[in-house]
């Protein structure tokens, strides 16, 4: 059988490489040909990505059976886009297999898992934006820097002025 390897990291800090040596290693234990390995470094909120659109222009090519993923958010972040992923692989008759949460998106209880695992990487992301959100907020009310966040004093702090007047560091 043919696979596409499909890995995302979301920052340049970030390694995929754990993610590929992983999964072409289960590849091998299952006897699967490893027709490419399609690596972003991108959110997983954005829904067009280099590399996915890669591997969703070879799907619909059928250049290979099963896309293997890792886990469910380096797929998606969003339950909708998921979801839309997984009907074009259906339409296209193209498997998916996630590595690490094991479910069959060609029975109806697969499905359901598939979704519950979507809509748990979705409200992931919204949690995640939510603390950044919440921490920016918090950093620039204590005089630390953040993006376009008011008047800055010389060294790159930014100032807090009293009801009274007169700055707060």
């Amino acid at each position: 059988m043919n696979v596409g390897i499909y890995a995302r990291v979301s920052t340049e800090e970030q390694d995929a490489d754990h993610q590929v040596s992983t999964l072409s290693s289960f590849c091998q234990d299952k006897g699967f040909t490893i027709y490419n390995v399609y690596k972003d470094v991108i959110s997983g909120t954005k829904d067009s990505r280099p590399a996915l659109n890669q591997l969703m222009i070879d799907a619909y090519h059928h250049k290979f059976d099963v896309v293997i993923i890792w886990k469910l958010d380096r797929l998606g972040r969003s339950l909708q886009h998921l979801l839309d992923i997984v009907n074009k692989f259906e339409k296209w008759n193209v498997g998916l297999i996630c590595q690490t949460q094991p479910f069959d998106t060609t029975s109806s209880g697969g499905k359901l898992i598939f979704q519950i695992f979507g809509a748990m990487a979705e409200f992931e992301r919204n949690l995640i934006s939510e603390r950044t959100k919440l921490g920016l907020k918090n950093a620039v009310g204590v005089g630390k820097r953040g993006k376009d966040k008011g008047p800055r004093k010389k060294g790159g702090y930014y100032l807090r002025y009293q009801k009274k007047g007169g700055p707060v560091f």
